[in-house]
């Protein structure tokens, strides 16, 4: 018996769009953190992770070099993320994966990453679905994987800042992200000052 699916069209969601809440836990298996390439551990603060305009990345090593190139640009702005009021999170399918240690380390990447355990919020972010796999868009991908997308999630869940690579030819704007981030850490000063 063939079990048939029904194609639907991902609908990312999208700035302005509120967010279903994110729920990271405290697993250490799940947090794989880098600095310079090197692998290293400690604990993981939600609460501060949460605090500040939070900015996702979903990433898989399936994306290949258009994903590789997403995390050493993200890896570049890091710094500047933190400095205008936010934090970064690199969401991945695979965390455990050989290939995510030789690619920070050839890199020197600096960064967090979260195993996204079944692409659980990748799908509460539409950038997943079994009913329109990557295979569908994409050839030379033969597995189902979140679509490389960025997000900037203010303290209220909103979404100041998208970008989704639909087509693997469009960078998004550093400036622009940098920009959602300081704007969304400002409102959450005034907030708390108010």
């Amino acid at each position: 018996m063939t079990l048939l699916i029904k194609y639907i069209k991902l609908n990312p969601v999208k700035t302005g769009n509120l967010i279903p809440d994110i729920n990271l836990v405290t697993d250490y298996k799940r947090w794989k953190n880098f600095y310079n390439g090197a692998p290293i551990g400690g604990p993981i603060s939600l609460k501060h992770l949460f605090g500040k305009p939070l900015t996702i990345a979903f990433y898989s090593k399936h994306w290949g070099e258009h994903g590789i190139n997403q995390l050493i640009q993200l890896n570049g702005l890091q710094n500047e993320i933190k400095a205008n009021g936010g934090n970064l999170l690199i969401l991945t399918d695979e965390i455990n994966d050989k290939e995510l240690a030789r690619i920070t380390w050839e890199h020197s990447l600096s960064l967090n990453f979260y195993y996204d355990t079944n692409n659980e919020i990748a799908k509460k972010f539409r950038v997943y679905a079994d009913e329109d796999p990557t295979w569908n868009t994409f050839s030379g991908i033969d597995v189902n994987v979140a679509r490389l997308a960025i997000y900037v999630i203010d303290t209220d869940r909103h979404i100041v800042y998208h970008h989704i690579d639909t087509t693997l030819e469009k960078k998004f704007i550093a400036d622009d992200l940098i920009n959602a981030v300081y704007g969304a850490a400002l409102v959450t000063i005034h907030k708390r000052s108010a």
